[in-house]
C-alpha cells in the first residue's frame, strides 16, 4: 500500500546517505527496514482504526473497515496489534543499541499520531522517524547535521501528501469535528503546498551538502521538485479521486530521491 512506501522511503534515504562513498546502500539493512515498515505501518493502521472506530462509521470511505463495520472486536484488534508490535520488536533488536533506543522512542509517536487530528491541524509532525533511524542503524549514532535536515525534509513532504490526502475527507471531517491541514488551508492549499515543497527541497540540499553528495543527488532533488510542482499545479482539491491519485504518486517522489542518493554515492 502507498502508506507503507511513504513510511519506508525516508528510511532508504537515510540508509543510502549513510553508505560510504563509492558504495551501494547496505541491502541487509534496507530489507530489515522494509519488513519493519510493513509491520509498523500495519500497527499504526490498527491503532488508528481502534481510536477512530466511532468516527469511521460516519465516513463513507472508511465505514467498511473491520472495526467500524463490527467484523472484529476491540479485543481481537488488541491481540492482532500485539502480534504486529512483537514482530516489529524482533526487527528492532537486530539493530545496534543506539538504534534500539531511538526506535523504541518512536512508539509513542505511533500511538499518539491518530490522536493528533483531534487536537491539532498539524498531525504530520509525528512522522518520518526513519530518516533518523536509518542513519543510526548504519553509523551507530546520528550525524545531526545530516539527519535533522533530512528529517525536516520528510516532515515537509508529509505535509504535502497528507494535506492532499485529507482533501478527500474534508466534508466528512467538518461534520464529525476532525481537524486536518486540508480544513486549515482551505482555498489557500496550493500556496501552502508550494511553501512546504520549497522547504523540503532546501532541506534536502542542506543534507546533501553536509554529507558531500554529488551531481546525481542534486539532479534527483531537481526531479523531485518538478514532480511536486506538477502535482500541485494539476491538483483538483474538490475531486477525491484526483486527490488519491496525487497522494499515491508520491511513492515516485521517494524512489526518485533514493535513486539519486545511490548514484550520487557511486
Amino acid at each position: 500500500p502507498s502508506g507503507t512506501w511513504l513510511l519506508y522511503l525516508p528510511c532508504t534515504w537515510s540508509i543510502g546517505l549513510a553508505a560510504e562513498p563509492g558504495c551501494l546502500p547496505d541491502w541487509h539493512t534496507l530489507s530489515l527496514f522494509g519488513v519493519g515498515a510493513v509491520l509498523m505501518r500495519g500497527a499504526g493502521c490498527t491503532i488508528n482504526d481502534m481510536w477512530d472506530r466511532d468516527y469511521d462509521k460516519k465516513v463513507a470511505r472508511t465505514a467498511s473497515r473491520p472495526l467500524a463495520a463490527g467484523d472484529i472486536s476491540t479485543f481481537q484488534s488488541f491481540v492482532f496489534l500485539g502480534g504486529q508490535l512483537s514482530l516489529a520488536l524482533c526487527v528492532l533488536l537486530c539493530l545496534n543499541y543506539y538504534s534500539i533506543v531511538l526506535g523504541a522512542a518512536s512508539l509513542t509517536l505511533v500511538i499518539t499520531y491518530p490522536l493528533m487530528k483531534r487536537i491539532t491541524y498539524w498531525p504530520q509532525l509525528t512522522f518520518n522517524w526513519g530518516a533518523l533511524l536509518g542513519w543510526s542503524a548504519i553509523k551507530g549514532s546520528c550525524e545531526w547535521s545530516v539527519c535533522l535536515p533530512l528529517y525536516l525534509a520528510g516532515v515537509m513532504w508529509t505535509l504535502v501528501y497528507d494535506t492532499i490526502y485529507a482533501h478527500q475527507d474534508k466534508r466528512d471531517d467538518i461534520i464529525i469535528g476532525v481537524k486536518s491541514t486540508a480544513l486549515r488551508f482551505k482555498e489557500d492549499t496550493k500556496q501552502w503546498l508550494c511553501g512546504f515543497s520549497l522547504a523540503m527541497l532546501l532541506s534536502l540540499c542542506m543534507a546533501g551538502m553536509n554529507c558531500n553528495q554529488t551531481l546525481p543527488y542534486y539532479s534527483a532533488v531537481a526531479a523531485v521538485g518538478a514532480h511536486l510542482a506538477h502535482q500541485i499545479y494539476t491538483l483538483d482539491t474538490d475531486k477525491p479521486e484526483d486527490c488519491w491519485k496525487k497522494f499515491a504518486s508520491n511513492r515516485t517522489v521517494g524512489v526518485l530521491l533514493f535513486i539519486g542518493i545511490v548514484f550520487g554515492n557511486l
